[in-house]
């Protein structure tokens, strides 16, 4: 029974009375006790910033990456290095018929694109512009891509059957070109020939990551147009993976996806056995999962090496306690003397150590915090850092542990202390 009643009686006494007092200690010695905490201040800090750095990389990357979309996969053809004195970059080409293999045989794939690019001088009255990116596509590009229209319509079927000489420009391109905000029934003078306007889509800027950082004009026009144009043009696949349902994983799909091209396309081309694909996939789901888990190990590395500085910090707070000690020897006597238990002196010792870590690594998160913040404001990469609420959670506690190892061989001596000898000392 007495011991139950020591227990809230313990409790009183170390939140009013022990930790007050360590409290004073350090207020009363404050320049000595920021200088001493400068470590767990920095590591603190260090801890924070890191951690706040690394996620809003990854963040910013992670969304780069989702602006291609997550079920995006590509698939053109390659000449294996074994067969380039054999086989011709012709023969490696992926064609129309085998993009109606994949969507009549591959059920991971919702919907498929042929795709070219060529560089071309676009012209509009006086205004003339050389090196203009001019893609061709099926009318599937749209909802691949999910960029629609803004002004006009979408490229339709027809538009490629007919190989129609008709294009979608970008609202860069509309600006310099100098046309009008709604420019479709206008003529574009592409390359020689001379193709009616019938649709704005909404300019997508390529992140500096990715070699872009500026918008650039962009033409659309229907794949059989461009191959008419430019007929040993390179083309390749772009193809949507299918939704996952309720209890699929997206990166399952997507390797089912990618079983599902290369039986399809190796069966038509009449490779076998150990014969070598020519062709080559892509996934970008596979590249998100991929970054995610180098992002996640880059992480806990640099989180782990500028902790270190916590544990120099440790170091600096076991020497100032062990000064402190022999300062107070008297002191400690004087407590001793009067009845206090050792229990008593090594918590309370204990606890100045822990609340020294602790006022540091408070002051360390508070600049953290702003350098963190200051991220959001960096030129081109506009981090979005935050701090997950684990990071502050985590320095925080391990300032506090830190506290506990480095203090606890100060506050085991001033405990041992011998009462007669420490109100001797001088």
């Amino acid at each position: 029974m007495s011991a139950m009643r020591a227990i809230p009686s313990a409790i009183f006494r170390l939140f009013f009375q022990t930790i007050p007092l360590a409290l004073g200690q350090i207020w009363t010695n404050k320049v000595r006790a920021i200088l001493t905490a400068l470590g767990i201040i920095i590591g603190t800090g260090a801890v924070i910033t890191v951690v706040g750095g690394l996620t809003g990389m990854r963040d910013f990357v992670l969304g780069e990456f989702e602006t291609f979309g997550a079920r995006t996969i590509w698939l053109w053809g390659e000449v294996p290095e074994s067969k380039r004195a054999t086989m011709s970059w012709t023969d490696a080409k992926v064609t129309t018929y085998e993009a109606g293999l994949i969507l009549d045989k591959a059920p991971s794939i919702d919907s498929i694109t042929m795709q070219t690019r060529t560089s071309e001088t676009v012209s509009f009255g006086k205004k003339t512009v050389q090196g203009v990116r001019v893609m061709g596509m099926w009318p599937a590009w749209h909802d691949i891509q999910n960029r629609d229209v803004v002004y006009g319509r979408r490229l339709s079927n027809i538009d490629v059957q007919e190989k129609r000489q008709v294009c979608l420009i970008n609202e860069a391109a509309v600006e310099e070109l100098n046309l009008d905000r709604d420019p479709t029934g206008d003529f574009l003078l592409v390359g020689n020939r001379r193709f009616l306007i019938i649709g704005v889509l909404e300019t997508k800027e390529v992140s500096v990551m990715f070699g872009g950082g500026e918008a650039r004009t962009e033409l659309f026009i229907p794949f059989e147009t461009s191959k008419s144009m430019n007929p040993y043009t390179w083309s390749w696949f772009m193809m949507q993976i299918r939704e996952p349902g309720e209890n699929e994983d997206l990166t399952d799909i997507a390797g089912d996806a990618q079983a599902e091209l290369r039986f399809i396309l190796r069966s038509h081309r009449g490779l076998r056995g150990e014969d070598v694909d020519t062709f080559l996939t892509e996934v970008m789901e596979c590249n998100i999962e991929q970054f995610s888990g180098v992002a996640g190990v880059i992480g806990v590395i640099a989180t782990v090496v500028v902790s270190i500085s916590l544990l120099v910090g440790g170091n600096g707070i076991m020497n100032i306690m062990l000064v402190s000690v022999s300062e107070r020897t008297r002191e400690i006597g004087l407590r001793k003397a009067m009845g206090a238990r050792p229990i008593v002196v090594l918590i309370q010792f204990l606890v100045e150590a822990v609340m020294r870590c602790l006022v540091g690594g408070l002051i360390g998160r508070a600049g953290g915090l702003g350098l963190v913040a200051a991220m959001r404001f960096l030129p081109e990469m506009a981090l979005e850092a935050t701090v997950p609420a684990w990071a502050v959670t985590l320095s925080l506690g391990f300032s506090a542990a830190v506290g506990v190892f480095f203090g606890m061989l100060p506050a085991i001596k001033a405990a041992r202390l011998n009462p007669i000898d420490a109100l001797r000392h001088e």
